[in-house]
């Protein structure tokens, strides 16, 4: 094993020692996977052994993790001044052998995102969310960028935009990043950034839309729509719209809309059971907050639902999502009654980290 002689360790264990063809490598979390050369596939067993494991501790004193252009982790010993693809940390890795459930896996309201994604490598995959400039829509941002996402934060505000990239890239200096303009009130900022990603030719693999807002005065945008209406459901269907080609062509690929269990108590239609628009963008006189609210998050659960029936056969999945009852964000500034019920409630309520859409919110 001339890899592993090069990187300082001998193999020992006759039993896993790896089949012609084969290669061993590890995620940036630690958990080993193993790639077959012959076949262009990986997998998370051992090809022999059928176990799973993960590298156990930090890395041996003066190593360090790299990533190259490609994506691949690597590691650099400063001290004896050379590079190897092997984590040396191989030789000392641990049997991760859960018990299979019955069904499928189960998350709780506590879960945390990063425990939903612990073991996954994101690597070379291209994620957009919306309003991720704080709240959940910046837990979800952070959580796939330092599990080696490229991500893009979505958001009106540029200059909060730039500051949340930046406390990201405190957490993970390597990760990939970046921010751009979207919005979700102007359908023109809508094309405009479809456009401007569209130029960048990469692909789409995951696009989140969790930009939202709460508790607004009546108002209409500059397209003559209610605000709460078209921030909250139509902007998302435009730019889904207009990135419907890319993701396509990224498949396999998910679009997750951040709904609410709110969409539960309305409906947009009339008496007569068809579908009243009035009720979609009111006028002022036929407003109220809560209700708007509660007619776009049914809007986005309706729009995922035939979304996945559309596109599903091109392997694009739509989920629409429940993040649980949330702590305190900034989703209810805009009315001083609203901040003080969340703040009450706030002890009794999910954290931020775990209300992420990749977190523990049910679907």
């Amino acid at each position: 094993m001339a890899a592993l002689r090069y990187a300082g360790l001998d193999d020992t264990d006759s039993e896993d020692e790896l089949p012609p063809g084969w290669e061993e490598r590890t995620t940036k979390d630690g958990w080993v996977y193993y790639a077959n050369h012959t076949e262009e596939k990986t997998q998370w067993e051992h090809p022999k052994t059928g176990k799973r494991k993960r590298v156990a501790g930090d890395l041996p004193y003066g190593w360090e993790q790299e990533t190259d252009e490609n994506g691949q982790v690597f590691f650099v010993d400063h001290i004896n001044k050379r590079t190897t693809y092997l984590d040396p940390r191989l030789a000392f890795t641990v049997d991760d052998n859960p018990t299979k459930p019955t069904t499928r896996q189960r998350y709780d309201g506590s879960t945390t995102a990063m425990e939903i994604l612990q073991g996954r490598d994101f690597t070379g995959k291209v994620v957009v969310v919306t309003g991720a400039n704080s709240g959940i829509g910046f837990e979800t941002a952070k959580s796939f960028a330092l599990h080696g996402a490229h991500v893009i934060l979505a958001c009106r505000n540029m200059a909060r935009a730039n500051e949340a990239v930046s406390r990201i890239l405190e957490e993970w200096h390597k990760a990939k990043v970046e921010a751009m303009t979207l919005d979700l009130a102007l359908l023109r900022s809508v094309q405009h950034f479809a456009e401007a990603f569209k130029a960048k030719n990469v692909s789409l693999h995951v696009l989140v839309c969790n930009a939202a807002a709460f508790a607004l005065p009546w108002s209409l945008t500059k397209d003559g729509l209610e605000t709460t209406f078209q921030v909250n459901h139509l902007g998302h269907f435009y730019l889904v719209q207009l990135l419907q080609d890319v993701l396509c062509r990224s498949a396999p690929a998910r679009v997750i809309v951040v709904s609410s269990e709110s969409h539960r108590f309305t409906d947009i239609n009339d008496s007569s059971g068809k579908l009243d628009f009035g009720r979609l963008s009111p006028s002022k006189n036929d407003y109220w907050a809560m209700l708007a609210y509660n007619r776009s998050k049914l809007c986005n659960v309706l729009f995922s639902n035939e979304l996945h029936r559309r596109l599903s056969p091109r392997g694009v999945t739509s989920n629409a999502v429940h993040p649980g009852n949330m702590m305190y964000s900034s989703i209810h500034r805009n009315w001083w009654v609203y901040t003080l019920l969340f703040t009450l409630a706030r002890p009794f309520t999910k954290s931020m980290v775990s209300d992420c859409p990749v977190g523990g919110g049910h679907c």
